[in-house]
């Protein structure tokens, strides 16, 4: 029984999918049922911050934007008095009264346009300083921010990041660096701005106050204006510089004491390297605001920005991108509307899929971040078939799975661990881990997984994972890395293999032609016995690979895989959390002696094992199973171990009480196993088991066509049940004559009528693969069906 499981992977956000071939319930859906579809389930971790809650701030980062356009509603005031100033200052004072001008008015009228000019030029070229200072995640030294920072927690692991790593800085020239740091270039033009608006404002005022514009003679027609124009020029002035000074009031105010890029900071949830993204994008709105429409700045948000860097040639812009995306993609709060806009950019989807490819070590947190914003990406299968679609795609994914490791010891690493920051702590991911996740969550859809068979190498890559051993199962100083690892290449080996039509064959195929394959999944049925969803992941890899022949025979051959699957179905004192794991052995068991005389022969002489399989029967957690695997030892074992196989007439009682209990696949199984059973019993041990359950074969024929009568059609649920019927309507009447006029009497003949004008394609199939029938029975329902028309004739 493949059950149904809900994966949550990658701090929370959009959680993974696990095909399976049948649906969780108190009885199980199997593959020998038809499947209307495929069960495809979608974990999501999104809480009540949701961006669907429309009470919630869906973009913090506006409020960076409206502070941009509120400072620069300021600047764009400021300087344009400030050009009228001048103006004024050159057209009108210098111009009209350059001669006439007091030598105190000249001078100081000189002395602010210095000033201005001065601090207009250190504005501007500040702007530029404090943007380039955002453009490279480095130290002081030169160093890279990701290497120092994994230097550091490698000596250090508690230690919290300090501000250093925070800031950036280009040095501009080998000798005395500190001095030529873009930050402190900054910060001069910073306060020579400031000083020049001061002087402003000084001169400014001291010249309104006292008014002291010089004498004008009666009669002088050239002065006669003059006080007016530096009354005016005065007062331009010092609104410009009381503007400038407003606009740097708002500027510390709202950045050093209300903090305003950490609250954005934290609301963004970028963590302790978040700074340098929240200053690179205030300054890019600040200096959209400023160079252009002043509303610019406002059409910017922080996943269009991010992806606007991802696709720079600067590796520092680059990393900016990719971090901003990756906390965005794996944020319950963003996640939803990040990913809708990645998804929809074919672009950027290409640009992740290329950067899956960079080996250089400088860039390898790019390509750590390029790997986990794809496996949210793929999340939605929608986004999954666009990320498939790419040419070289599931080529590029597979360079994430790196091989060279060891298992020896508890303390060994599956492969290298990559360290990613993230908001605060540290958490290892490793490229396999992602690899393996983007390429399951890709195999949700059927031709994404003929690309992933077809991917050369990528099998024998997938399959290596599932390497364990003993000492990796059964020591508990296991890491959780090295068990999800394996987990997760299980995973998509069962989804692989599972897969239907003629892709699913050929995957099957291919699967179980490594010879790693089978053996690796007995190890983990041999020890992995405190990991019961492995040993489960790993039994449904077998119960799909035996929908092969040539598969079930390299199952069966391997040594040991039916004596683990068989100690797993009987294995006492589990707790309940177990059974899920029991339940599928036994499926599988069932289906490794479908049509295998040679399996059959080999779980014959496993200890004990027919009296076990019949003890069995009585179990409510295990019937259904064992009824399957006696029916199949009966109908494919050819004889071999007959004496074993009699014993299943001390079986008949029970078999036959569970006829009577109308139900769905028990009803199903045990009126197959009862016809296989007749067919090992005399006349006279019938009678006698009759007797030892209650009825007798009126009984048992009334409830055959009542059976018939209530299945007038094949049911999905239990597609051979009226197969089994008519084979045990058979079996009768072959071993008791006086069966045939009972059944006459009862109105078989109707029944077996009404069956040759019902007949489904869903009933010539042993098993189903989805809605795709395997197996197909080698008599037809309706040559069955005659057959037993023919007994009811002869007299």
């Amino acid at each position: 029984m493949n059950q149904s499981r809900q994966q949550t992977d990658i701090r929370g956000g959009r959680g993974s999918v696990v095909l399976e071939l049948g649906n969780s319930s108190s009885t199980p859906t199997t593959i020998f049922e038809p499947q209307t579809g495929i069960d495809k389930r979608e974990s999501s971790n999104i809480n009540s911050l949701s961006l669907s809650d429309p009470n919630t701030d869906r973009a913090p980062e506006k409020k960076l934007t409206l502070f941009a356009l509120r400072l620069a509603v300021l600047e764009k005031a400021a300087t344009s008095l400030g050009t009228l100033g001048f103006i004024w200052a050159t057209v009108v004072l210098l111009g009209g009264f350059a001669i006439t001008l007091d030598e105190t008015d000249f001078w100081v009228i000189t002395v602010i346009l210095v000033v201005e000019g001065a601090r207009i030029f250190s504005r501007s070229h500040e702007l530029e300083w404090q943007h380039q200072a955002t453009w490279s995640i480095t130290n002081d030294d030169g160093t890279n921010n990701f290497r120092s920072i994994f230097k550091t927690i490698q000596t250090e692991p508690k230690r919290t990041p300090t501000r250093k790593w925070e800031t950036s800085d280009v040095p501009l020239l080998p000798y005395a660096p500190w001095v030529f740091l873009s930050r402190n270039v900054s910060k001069l033009l910073y306060f020579l701005q400031l000083a020049s608006a001061m002087a402003c404002v000084v001169l400014s005022l001291m010249k309104l106050i006292k008014h002291n514009y010089g004498e004008v003679a009666k009669g002088d027609v050239d002065k006669r204006n003059r006080k007016a124009a530096l009354t005016i020029f005065y007062a331009l002035a010092l609104a410009e510089a009381c503007l400038f000074l407003l606009e740097k009031m708002y500027w510390e105010y709202k950045v050093i004491i209300c903090k305003l890029l950490d609250e954005v900071n934290n609301e963004c949830q970028l963590g302790v390297l978040g700074m340098v993204s929240i200053k690179r994008f205030f300054y890019d709105a600040y200096s959209k605001c400023i160079n252009g429409s002043i509303f610019d700045g406002l059409k910017m948000d922080m996943v269009s920005f991010a992806m606007e860097l991802l696709e720079s040639n600067s590796p520092d812009e680059q990393l900016i991108g990719a971090r901003i995306l990756r906390e965005f993609a794996t944020s319950d709060r963003f996640s939803e509307d990040t990913l809708q806009k990645i998804g929809i950019n074919l672009s950027i989807i290409e640009r992740l899929v290329e950067m899956l490819n960079w080996k250089d070590p400088e860039e390898e947190e790019i390509r750590l971040s390029a790997a986990e914003i794809l496996s949210k990406v793929a999340c939605k299968k929608q986004n999954s078939l666009r990320v498939a679609g790419i040419s070289g795609a599931v080529e590029s994914i597979s360079s994430l799975l790196q091989t060279n490791r060891t298992l020896n010891s508890a303390s060994d690493e599956i492969f290298e661990r990559k360290l990613v920051v993230y908001n605060g702590n540290y958490s290892f991911w490793t490229f396999n881990h992602l690899g393996l996740l983007i390429l399951k969550k890709l195999a949700r859809d059927h031709d994404n997984c003929g690309k992933i068979g077809n991917t050369r190498g990528l099998l024998p890559k997938i399959i290596d994972f599932t390497h364990t051993g003993e000492r990796l199962l059964k020591n508990e100083m296991v890491t959780e890395s090295q068990i999800m690892t394996v987990k997760r290449s299980l995973q998509l080996l069962q989804m692989l293999a599972s897969t239907t039509g003629v892709t699913g064959k050929q995957l099957r195929k291919e699967i179980s032609e490594v010879v790693f394959t089978i053996s690796n999944i007995r190890d983990i049925l041999q020890y992995g016995e405190k990991h019961p969803t492995l040993q489960q992941l790993g039994i449904e890899i077998l119960t799909s690979l035996a929908l092969e022949e040539d598969a079930t025979e390299r199952i069966g051959g391997t040594g040991g895989v039916l004596k683990e699957l068989f100690s797993i179905f009987f294995k006492e004192g589990m707790p309940e959390t177990y059974n899920h794991v029991k339940i599928v052995a036994g499926q599988a068991l069932a289906m490794l002696a479908m049509e295998s005389r040679q399996n059959c022969r080999r779980i014959m002489k496993l200890d004990h094992a027919i009296g076990k399989l019949l003890a069995a029967l009585e179990a409510p957690l295990l019937r259904v199973n064992s009824a399957r695997i006696l029916t199949n030892l009966c109908a494919y074992s050819g004889g071999d171990g007959f004496s074993q196989l009699r014993q299943l007439t001390s079986s008949l009682p029970i078999v036959l009480g569970y006829i009577s209990i109308e139900g769905n696949k028990l009803q199903e199984v045990m009126v197959g196993l009862a016809a296989r059973v007749f067919e090992y019993t005399a006349k006279d041990e019938l009678r006698m088991m009759f007797e030892k359950a209650g009825m007798d074969e009126d009984e048992l024929g009334k409830t055959v066509v009542k059976i018939l009568k209530k299945h007038r059609y094949p049911p999905a649920k239990t597609p051979r049940i009226r197969r089994f019927v008519v084979e045990l309507a058979i079996s009768m009447m072959r071993t008791e004559k006086a069966n045939v006029e009972n059944f006459r009497r009862i109105g078989l003949e109707i029944e077996l009528e009404h069956i040759m004008e019902t007949t489904s394609e869903v009933e010539s199939f042993n098993i189903f693969s989805g809605m795709v029938g395997m197996n197909r029975h080698n008599t037809s329902i309706h040559s069955l069906v005659e057959i037993a028309l023919k007994l009811m004739q002869n007299k």
